[in-house]
């Protein structure tokens, strides 16, 4: 029992640093702009979006940086999707709609919508953007300056997160606490090895030269977390990749309440772990249930330090990821209870039921 304690104080300290890195390690996209003017193709893929495209797609016609091209795969929504698109392409030539046809087989749907817009792209860089993503200031010009000064062939940015609703607040922040907790993000770019990546489909930004020489979404089309999998692509064929926090130009509300949440990270909880549910479930267990052999077997002292890093750990991720202190506390418990949650929702998908997103079912 007493080996074991260790072992998750090891871990808690272990944590402690990785998410101090990932905080005062983080680069600052401001720095040194280029003011550079390539065209940048903006790729938004869409599927029963009417109520988010019109505000992504406005917040694009108000961006700085104008040498943009933004195209919109309407992926057979059964909404207004494309009505709102088209409406808005009248008010912008750079507006462009691409209506989907039937999804071939082994494709899974985003995969398909990424790789046919990036062929009717014509930017130097192509930035794939989700839908419900929301951007202001001058945050491609930004990411685009500090992917050409450390010629990146994938620059992906985790948006700060919006949540609104109680069941939000006990879900969205637990990837960004197992991410920044797990993988020091500098490490993306620093390291060569592909095991050390990451990204976010949400804002992907390529150089649009590599992603034609390597297809990464016709690679990945039958791949549930395409993003995370792109970038170990990238990296196992020598093409550097950075993943960064990202502040408040670029924003976004996932989930709309609980159950959403749950399905939507069920689907990826696994990519954190290498796809495997036992590093999962050791995962959970040590942060939910450590606390157990440390407070039996060890000083009480050490007890106190224990549970005081845990604390600090779970206020640097938060600062770092632009959340709320007061909540990620006091949902702490909460939290790691879903994280669970999310596990095992995520084995019963894979072995006994067929996972669903926005009316298709995903192998």
């Amino acid at each position: 029992m007493v080996t074991l304690a260790l072992i998750v104080v090891f871990f808690a300290v272990l944590q402690l640093f990785v998410a101090a890195a990932n905080l005062f390690l983080k680069p600052d996209l401001n720095i040194d702009l280029q003011n550079l003017d390539y065209l940048v193709s903006v790729l938004i893929p869409a599927r029963n979006e009417e109520k988010n495209i019109g505000a992504i797609l406005n917040d694009l016609i108000l961006q700085p940086y104008n040498n943009l091209e933004i195209i919109v795969f309407d992926d057979q929504s059964e909404d207004h999707t494309a009505q709102v698109i088209a409406e808005m392409a009248k008010t912008d030539s750079r507006i462009q709609l691409v209506r989907s046809g039937n999804l071939p087989a082994g494709w899974l749907g985003k995969n398909f919508a990424c790789d046919s817009l990036a062929n009717q792209a014509r930017g130097k860089y192509f930035l794939f953007l989700d839908a419900d993503v929301r951007i202001q200031g001058d945050i491609i010009r930004m990411a685009t300056d500090y992917a050409e000064k450390h010629r990146l062939g994938l620059l992906s940015l985790f948006p700060r997160q919006l949540m609104v609703r109680f069941g939000e607040k006990i879900t969205v922040p637990v990837m960004n606490y197992i991410l920044l907790t797990l993988l020091p993000l500098p490490l993306v770019r620093w390291s060569r090895f592909a095991s050390v990546a990451a990204a976010n489909g949400q804002f992907m930004l390529f150089n649009a030269q590599i992603y034609k020489d390597l297809h990464p979404h016709e690679f990945n089309r039958k791949h549930q977390v395409e993003d995370i999998a792109i970038a170990r692509y990238f990296k196992q064929m020598s093409f550097p990749v950075a993943c960064l926090t990202g502040d408040e130009s670029i924003q976004c509300r996932m989930y709309g309440g609980f159950e959403e949440a749950v399905n939507g990270f069920s689907k990826n909880i696994t990519a954190f772990f290498g796809n495997s549910f036992l590093l999962a479930v050791l995962f959970w267990f040590i942060t939910t249930l450590g606390f157990i052999p440390v407070f039996i077997s060890l000083q009480s002292r050490i007890f106190i330090c224990y549970i005081a890093m845990i604390v600090v750990t779970r206020v640097l991720v938060s600062i770092a990821s632009k959340q709320s202190i007061r909540d990620n506390l006091l949902y702490l418990i909460l939290q790691q209870l879903v994280m669970g949650l999310f596990i095992f929702r995520a084995f019963t998908f894979k072995y006994f039921y067929q996972y669903q997103w926005k009316g298709r079912n995903i192998d």
